[in-house]
């Protein structure tokens, strides 16, 4: 390894637009936030150390033995997160980032790139949620955060053009522009900073910008060493050792960069993207990432020890599962479709931990594609579901879930002529992960609301008999518009009366399931009025009543107190009829 030398970071910026800077398939994709990227621009901007990088250089003779990414540019936290593979010709030789990836993209990213990430409160698949954002500097005015001394900010363009007597703000890729200090200064004559701003403020506004050209063009910022051997084995041994404490690399990366490292025909790291992408598409989406596919990957072979640890991340391991990738893979995606067809996504789904034995059993008995469609394994179907609702309900993957995973993988081993439930229901008995339900239990499950992950596993309980493959909605049997405490008081509820309804209309007792389009059509009607509308026929209005748990009072809204009280007593004791009891 050679010694410590510094380079500008306008020639790396260059070098990684040039694509003489490429990051090896054993480095995690970029994974910072725009905070985080903030805080290195004042760093750098302040004189911090934003310590060393490592850097591989590796000779043309063997560019062609190894896979190699772009640094990203352009993050998209939908539709751009992953690397693209380099096109390496061959001709020449390269240098691999094997230490500072994240900051180095980031330096990227905020010089010649941008940054879209979801707005909270938005919709996943809105295109709009992910507006196009670049990096800032406020030049006549300090950072508001005290830990901070420059207000680096990412803003789209629009937002960047709202300057007023306490903003200016610079575009921070456009000091590449500004190549020579006379070329600043011209900048702030041009734009009018001594004219427009307080003199405090102009002469912040020409430190600053002299110091990031200074920053950016001048002073050797980057310290690195270069490591030259060609040796992979030695490389990832480098790479592990920086990487192990945890703290620049979580533990799942560093697994997945030895797999890569190992796997002799694939790719390790763009197959198993490109896998959780897949089964993050499907049905109405899921949450799945890269740990949930490595620990599946490890139970699934049935190595005897699947905890996230180096020695079990071997090459005779990593081997096996390359050979068993197509099948092991199957079985996932067979289960995510099937707790799909249950009605589950990534709002619902409150355990990922929870498709492992499903996954694992699908594979023991060879699953097809045609398996969440089938009507001849509807009974078995219905044990995995009820295993699936009474795993999530009574979180039996919290805490430690090798130590759940574990037992349930040698019943399934053992038993898989049909899902064995029974079993896995026996052996937890009477320990913290019993799935057996107390007469407190069931009285706790009316204590969930709208809008929490486990409601849906709940009310599914109720409806066995939904198709899932039609969209259905959690709804409000009372809208929930109504019970606004002005719109309560103008319809004459007393005051008393008034704190109860606010304070019961989003619990279990006055949700439903229903279909999405019946549900948009229901809206903000008025529960009575609405079963008189869609079922005027009396014996279909008591066939809804029977399936959604409608007790026989009367459905004026300003009964609703009755009405909650009555329907939670007859969910309880269809809860009791469904579940298992524990004795005491």
């Amino acid at each position: 390894m050679s010694y410590e030398t510094a380079l500008k970071i306008s020639d790396v910026v260059d070098n990684i637009h040039k694509k003489k800077y490429l990051l090896p398939a054993i480095q995690r994709e970029f994974v910072w936030n725009t905070f985080q990227i903030e805080r290195l621009f004042d760093s750098i901007m302040r004189n911090y150390p934003i310590s060393s990088f490592l850097f591989w250089q590796v000779d043309k003779e063997s560019v062609n033995d190894y896979e190699f990414y772009e640094f990203l540019r352009e993050f998209h936290e939908r539709d751009r997160r992953h690397n693209l593979k380099a096109d390496i010709s061959g001709e020449e030789g390269i240098t691999a980032i094997l230490d500072g990836q994240q900051r180095l993209t980031s330096i990227y990213i905020a010089l010649k790139g941008s940054f879209a990430e979801k707005l909270p409160r938005k919709r996943w698949d809105n295109d709009l949620a992910y507006p196009k954002k670049k990096l800032y500097l406020n030049l006549v005015r300090k950072s508001e955060d005290p830990e901070l001394e420059y207000d680096f900010m990412f803003l789209t363009d629009e937002e960047a053009l709202e300057n007023n007597e306490n903003d200016y703000w610079f575009r921070v890729g456009d000091i590449l522009n500004l190549k020579e200090p006379g070329e600043v200064n011209s900048y702030l004559i041009k734009n009018q900073i001594f004219q427009n701003y307080k003199p405090d403020q102009a002469e912040f506004a020409n430190n600053a910008l002299f110091k990031l050209h200074n920053v950016i063009h001048i002073t050797p910022l980057i310290s690195y060493y270069k490591e030259q051997s060609q040796s992979l084995d030695k490389v990832l041994n480098i790479f592990i050792r920086i990487n192990s404490g945890g703290t620049i690399l979580s533990y799942s990366d560093l697994l997945l960069s030895i797999a890569t490292a190992q796997w002799e025909e694939k790719d390790a790291r763009e197959e198993i993207i490109k896998f959780v992408d897949e089964i993050n598409d499907i049905g109405s989406g899921f949450n799945f990432n890269k740990d949930f596919v490595l620990k599946s990957s490890l139970v699934i072979n049935e190595f005897s020890d699947f905890a996230f640890k180096v020695d079990n991340f071997n090459k005779a391991n990593m081997l096996k599962i390359e050979q068993n990738w197509d099948a092991l893979t199957s079985a996932i995606r067979i289960a995510v479709k099937l707790v799909s067809s249950f009605g589950y996504n990534r709002d619902t789904l409150t355990s990922n931990n929870a498709i492992i034995p499903i996954a694992y059993y699908l594979y023991k008995i060879s699953a097809t594609d045609s398996f969440p469609t089938s009507t001849r394994n509807l009974a078995d179907k219905e044990k995995i579901k009820k295993w699936l609702i009474l795993s999530l309900v009574k979180r039996a993957f919290s805490g430690q879930p090798d130590n759940v995973l574990r037992p349930i993988r040698k019943i399934i081993l053992e038993n898989h002529d049909s899902f064995p439930i029974g079993l896995i229901i026996d052996k937890f008995k009477g320990t913290t992960k019993s799935l057996l339900f107390s007469t407190e239990d069931i009285e706790n499950l009316t204590h969930y609301k709208y809008g929490q992950g486990f409601t849906f596993s709940i009310l599914s309980l109720l409806y066995p008999q939904l198709d899932y493959s039609n969209q259905f909605h959690i709804d409000h049997i009372f809208p929930k518009s109504l019970f606004t405490k002005s719109k309560l008081r103008k319809r004459g509820i007393s005051e008393d009366d008034i704190e109860t309804f606010y304070d019961w209309f989003n619990y279990i007792g006055n949700l439903q399931l229903i279909g999405a389009i019946p549900n948009i059509e229901k809206k903000d009607t008025e529960f009575k009025i609405w079963l008189n509308n869609i079922y005027p026929d009396q014996r279909n209005q008591n066939q809804f009543k029977e399936v959604h748990y409608i007790p026989n009072v009367e459905l004026d809204f300003g009964n609703f107190i009755e009405f909650f009280e009555e329907r939670e007593k007859l969910l309880k004791a269809e809860f009791s009829k469904i579940l298992l009891i524990e004795e005491a």
